[in-house]
């Protein structure tokens, strides 16, 4: 088929799949959406918390855009507030995490798709210099 059509709320929580839900859900459609060269997810994080871990990319550009709620983003060593239909752009460098406010952060993200161009970032504090 030339199309397809699902809803992402329908998709496996891997946050929870990775013992990650205590923070947050995050449900990627590319396998589902039969994607060939672009991602998007689904991510939740839960009121009062942060993404698990901060990531950046190689070379995958972002997207995020906040569907509900409101919180913050760390880009490197900026925190910047975000509320409903913000979209950040990321390059691929900047390590990014996002922090939720008291009703939660509902995000959509889209980004091209490079297999194993995503790098966890350990120690990624919210400190800022």
């Amino acid at each position: 088929m030339d199309y397809t059509i699902k809803n992402l709320r329908d998709l496996e929580d891997q946050a929870a799949k990775h013992g990650l839900s205590e923070n947050q859900e995050a449900r990627f459609a590319y396998d589902e959406l039969e994607l060939k060269t672009m991602g998007v997810s689904l991510q939740l994080v839960k009121p009062g918390k942060r993404h698990a871990f901060a990531h950046r990319h190689e070379e995958a550009e972002e997207v995020y855009v906040v569907l509900s709620g409101t919180g913050r983003v760390k880009l490197d060593d900026e925190v910047v507030e975000v509320a409903p239909m913000d979209a950040i752009r990321v390059a691929p460098a900047v390590t990014r995490a996002f922090e939720a406010g008291p009703d939660g952060l509902e995000l959509l993200v889209f980004g091209p798709r490079h297999e194993g161009d995503a790098e966890i970032v350990q120690g990624f504090s919210w400190s800022t210099k």
